[in-house]
């Protein structure tokens, strides 16, 4: 495989971006670096042993252009149809793990809707009671 040409075959590329999902890895620089020196990653990817490994930024213009095309999702259509035909799929139930999502918001940025300015005391760590309240996401 001829890694030193600017464009990626797209299923290798869509094995390294489900990589990058399943391993929480953070960015194109660190998955590059993994596919420098992990041998799991390199074979799911398609990598031999010698093959060099792309630039981060040929890689994220690949991936640009992956996502810009049909591939991408006739790919996902694809692997949903797959889980369909063998009833992996139900729409009774949906769980997400919290502690693997990182999130912007704390408890201070909550405000009542239609509230329009941040309370005055300071608005880069307001203090705000919400004792004895609920919050909804459409009160809040």
């Amino acid at each position: 495989m001829n890694t030193a040409c600017h464009r990626i075959d797209q299923f290798i590329l869509l094995r390294a971006l489900l990589l990058q999902v399943l391993y929480s890895v953070r960015s194109e620089r660190l998955l590059m670096e993994q596919l420098q020196y992990n041998l799991l990653f390199r074979w799911f990817v398609g990598l031999d042993m010698d093959d060099s490994v792309w630039t981060p930024t040929t890689f994220t213009k690949n991936r640009d252009r992956l996502l810009d095309g049909d591939v991408a999702r006739a790919s996902f259509e694809y692997i949903v149809a797959l889980a369909r035909g063998q009833r992996l799929l139900s729409d009774e139930h949906f769980t997400v793990d919290g502690t693997l999502l990182e999130a912007w918001a704390g408890q201070k940025s909550f405000r009542t809707k239609g509230q329009l300015k941040e309370p005055s005391d300071d608005p880069g760590n307001p203090t705000v009671d919400f004792h004895g309240e609920r919050r909804l996401n459409d009160t809040h």
